[in-house]
C-alpha cells in the first residue's frame, strides 16, 4: 500500500503533466473541440466563407471582374461585418447542404429556394427574392415573322398542356417538386428527366435554346438573368405562385442568421439593392434601348470618324475596326454606362480605364485613344498568331470576355484536338463551352465559368460591320 507522501508525491506528478499538456496543446479534449462557425468565431477568423455557383445570379467573372447578385450582395454584408469574403465555388449543387453543416461554408447561396425538406437539415435566412417558378421553352421556328396572337397560341400557356411532355429538371430542386405536385393537379402524367447537380440550371436553358432538349423549369429571376443571351426562348409561362429565395445556413449559427436577417431587412429597402435587381434581372450585358438608337450614315460612320482615324493610323490599322467595337459596346455614345460599372464610348471597367488613361468624364478623343491603346496590347500579346485576320478576333474576344477567358478557350482547344491559334470553328467552340460545367471545370480552365455565346456573337457581329464598313468606307 502506498503511504500518504508517496501518494501526493505522484497525483501531483499526474496533475503538473496534464496542466503541462494542456499548456502545449495537447490534450485531445480541448484539441478536438469542434467551433460552431457561428458570428463570433466568423468575426475572431475575419473571414466569411459562401458557398456560390458559377452563374449568373450566384458567381462569375466579367471582363477580369468577380461579380453575381449574390456575390455583390453577400459582399456588402461582410463588409458590414468588417470581415473578408471568401468564395468557395460548387461544382455539384447535391452537396451543398453536407458541404454547409460540415462547415466548409458559414452559408450558402446558388438561388436556393425555401422548402419543407430543406429546412429539416438547414436554416434559412430572410427571404430577399419572391419569385415564380416559370416554364423555359423555346419558339418555333419563323417565330420573328409572326404577330403576336399566333407566337402565343403556338406556345405553351396552360399547365395542363405538359402532360406527356419531356421536362429537363435537377432532382433535388423545388421545380422538380413542383412538377411532381402539378402531374397531380391536372391529372396527367409529365415526362420527368431528373438531373444531378453538376448540370446547372443555365446550363439547361442553353440546351433548350440549342434545341437539346425541349423544356426545363427554374425560378423567374433566374429566367429573365439569361432570357436576353437566347432571342428563341420563351420564358412567359408562370407554373407556380412566388417562392422565398434564400441563404442557407447551420442550425448552430443563430448568431449568424440573426445578424444576416436584420442587416438584409435593412439593405432591402435601400437604392443599392434595387440597382442589384436592375443590373441583374433586367438590363445585364448589352445595350439599353436608348442606346441603340444611332445609325450610320452613307457619308460617315460616326461623328467621330477623324478621330477613329487619328488613332488607329498611329498604329497602322483599320480605322473601321475600331469603329466597330464602339458601335458594338456602345453606339458611338461617350456617356455611355454599362455593365459592372462599364464607362465610356468604349465601355471601359472601372479597372482598366484608369490604366489607359480613361475616366467617366474623358472627352471622346481620350475614350477612343484609350481603347486603341487597349486592343494594340492585346494585339501584341497575340504576336505568336500566325494569321493577322485570326489575330483581331483573338483581340475582340479578349476585348469583350478578358484575356483569360480566352487563354482558357486556348487551352481547351489544345486538350480537344483543336487549332489553339485559330480563333475560327476552333477556339470559338470551346469559348461557346465555357457556359458548360464539364468544360469550365475542366483543370485546364482556370477562370471559371463564361456566357461563352456572348463572346461568339461578340467577334462575328464586329467583323462581319467592319468588312462591311471597310468596303464601303475606303480606308486611307
Amino acid at each position: 500500500m502506498l503511504n500518504r507522501n508517496c501518494f501526493f508525491s505522484l497525483f501531483g506528478i499526474a496533475l503538473f503533466t496534464t496542466l503541462f499538456a494542456c499548456f502545449n496543446g495537447n490534450d485531445s479534449s480541448l484539441n478536438n473541440k469542434k467551433t460552431t462557425g457561428d458570428l463570433d468565431d466568423i468575426l475572431k477568423k475575419g473571414k466569411l466563407t459562401v458557398l456560390l455557383e458559377n452563374s449568373s445570379t450566384s458567381y462569375f467573372i466579367y471582363r477580369g471582374k468577380v461579380m453575381g447578385f449574390e456575390y455583390e450582395l453577400l459582399k456588402e454584408f461582410a463588409d458590414e461585418l468588417g470581415v473578408e469574403l471568401e468564395v468557395r465555388i460548387l461544382h455539384d449543387l447535391d452537396e451543398m447542404i453536407d458541404l454547409l453543416n460540415k462547415q466548409e461554408g458559414d452559408l450558402v447561396g446558388c438561388n436556393l429556394t425555401f422548402t419543407k425538406d430543406r429546412e429539416k437539415r438547414i436554416d434559412f435566412s430572410a427571404p430577399y427574392i419572391h419569385t415564380p417558378q416559370v416554364l423555359i421553352q423555346r419558339k418555333p421556328k419563323n417565330w420573328e415573322n409572326m404577330a403576336f396572337d399566333e407566337l402565343s397560341t403556338a406556345m405553351i400557356r396552360n399547365p395542363e398542356e405538359l402532360a406527356k411532355k419531356r421536362i429537363h429538371v435537377w432532382k433535388n430542386s423545388s421545380n422538380h417538386s413542383r412538377l411532381i405536385n402539378l402531374q397531380e393537379e391536372i391529372g396527367e402524367t409529365i415526362y420527368i428527366e431528373e438531373q444531378d447537380g453538376n448540370i446547372g440550371v443555365e446550363e439547361m436553358i442553353e440546351m433548350v435554346a440549342e434545341g437539346m432538349i425541349d423544356y426545363t423549369v427554374t425560378e423567374q429571376n433566374v429566367a429573365k438573368a439569361n432570357e436576353k443571351y437566347y432571342e428563341n426562348l420563351d420564358i412567359s409561362t408562370v407554373l407556380s405562385v412566388k417562392q422565398k429565395i434564400c441563404f442557407g445556413l447551420r442550425k448552430n449559427s443563430p448568431l449568424l442568421k440573426a445578424r444576416l436577417d436584420r442587416w438584409l431587412n435593412n439593405f432591402m429597402a435601400r437604392a443599392e439593392f434595387r440597382y442589384l435587381c436592375r443590373k441583374y434581372f433586367e438590363t445585364g450585358p448589352g445595350l439599353s434601348a436608348e442606346d441603340t438608337k444611332y445609325e450610320p450614315g452613307k457619308s460617315e460612320l460616326s461623328p467621330y470618324d477623324a478621330i477613329f482615324k487619328k488613332e488607329a493610323e498611329k498604329y497602322k490599322w483599320d480605322w473601321t475596326i475600331l469603329a466597330a467595337i464602339a458601335y458594338q459596346e456602345s453606339r458611338f455614345n461617350p456617356k455611355a454606362l454599362g455593365y459592372g460599372g462599364a464607362y465610356s464610348m468604349m465601355q471601359f471597367m472601372p479597372s482598366t480605364g484608369p490604366k489607359y488613361g480613361v475616366f467617366p468624364d474623358s472627352p471622346p478623343e481620350v475614350q477612343i485613344s484609350g481603347g486603341m491603346k487597349l486592343m494594340y496590347k492585346l494585339y501584341e500579346k497575340f504576336a505568336f498568331i500566325p494569321d493577322e485576320q485570326q489575330r483581331i478576333k483573338f483581340c475582340l474576344a479578349s476585348y469583350n470576355a478578358g484575356h483569360g477567358h480566352v487563354e482558357d478557350a486556348m487551352r481547351l482547344a489544345e486538350k480537344y484536338g483543336k487549332d489553339p491559334h485559330r480563333w475560327d470553328d476552333n477556339v470559338e467552340l470551346m469559348m461557346l463551352n465555357l457556359s458548360k460545367q464539364a468544360y469550365y471545370t475542366d483543370p485546364v480552365v482556370r477562370n471559371g465559368s463564361h456566357r461563352g455565346v456572348i463572346t461568339f456573337k461578340y467577334v462575328r457581329s464586329i467583323y462581319a460591320r467592319h468588312l462591311e464598313w471597310s468596303s464601303l468606307f475606303k480606308t486611307t
